[in-house]
């Protein structure tokens, strides 16, 4: 393929990208109609998206899984999707108010509070999804269970107001923001990219001293992503060791300590400094 021939096709994918139009191949047209027969497909698209797909895909011919996939015996898992989702993420993208129904302990209901939607997260550890809302008359950011909101409307808000509110919520998460520096040790460099990978669901900036030959990783994050990121480290094992971090560090103290005990060794305190 010559120069000019490559400028074309760039123009053209530029423009199709431009509106809204997406090249997609045979294949994944026939895997898409595939994904569509499952029984969760119905509460991932609206009514009218399903028939669009539907009928975009007719004439398609659907993939034969029954001898290529195999699901064996599992424990009972979550289901990842939930049907707040949709409408959740209209009313973040919207910067619309909304009034939310939600259960606390106790099964006590909160009905009708008015809030605003910040963000929507997913727990790996407890994999659930929440809310991140701003509780308008509590002046205060809340993390709610989707599987604990009993329902949400949308409620009217002014744009001067929506700013504000982002704007305390900016503030609030980034005073409870900590930051942690992990060092790679040397011998381990070869392995750089599966262990960054560890980190990918993080904050991160990572550095290189050319001196020493060493990556250090510095990894912002919230409080309670704390024990999060300990199992990530735990993980790692003797690839990595934690250079700041005094939560993190009394923590895999604790852990490495018990672990020697459990085989009946008592680590002297001159084991446990170095």
């Amino acid at each position: 393929m010559n120069l000019f021939e490559k400028i074309f096709n760039h123009q053209i994918i530029s423009r199709l990208e431009d509106s809204g139009t997406f090249m997609i191949t045979s294949h994944e047209r026939a895997w898409l109609k595939t994904m569509l027969e499952h029984p969760s497909a119905a509460d991932a698209f609206t009514a009218d998206t399903m028939d669009k797909l539907r009928t975009a895909l007719e004439s398609e011919q659907g993939m034969d899984i029954s001898n290529h996939l195999i699901e064996k015996a599992r424990t009972l898992e979550k289901q990842v999707y939930h049907p707040l989702l949709r409408s959740l993420r209209r009313h973040i993208m919207n910067k619309t108010g909304i009034l939310i129904t939600y259960a606390v302990k106790g099964d006590r209901i909160n009905k009708d509070h008015l809030g605003f939607p910040y963000k929507l997260e997913y727990s790996m550890v407890k994999r659930e999804w929440y809310l991140l809302w701003y509780h308008t008359r509590h002046h205060s950011l809340m993390s709610t269970r989707l599987k604990k909101i009993q329902s949400v409307t949308s409620e009217p808000i002014e744009p001067s107001a929506a700013e504000n509110i982002l704007r305390k919520i900016g503030k609030t998460l980034e005073s409870r923001k900590t930051e942690v520096i992990i060092e790679i040790v040397r011998v381990y460099n070869a392995e750089l990219s599966r262990i960054l990978y560890a980190f990918s669901s993080f904050e991160k900036n990572v550095e290189y001293d050319t001196e020493k030959d060493t990556y250090r990783v510095r990894v912002s994050l919230l409080g309670d992503e704390l024990e999060y990121l300990l199992s990530k480290i735990r993980f790692l094992g003797k690839r990595v060791w934690v250079v700041e971090g005094d939560y993190l560090k009394r923590r895999m103290l604790e852990s490495s300590s018990k672990a020697l005990e459990r085989y009946g060794i008592i680590p002297t305190d001159e084991e446990l400094s170095s």
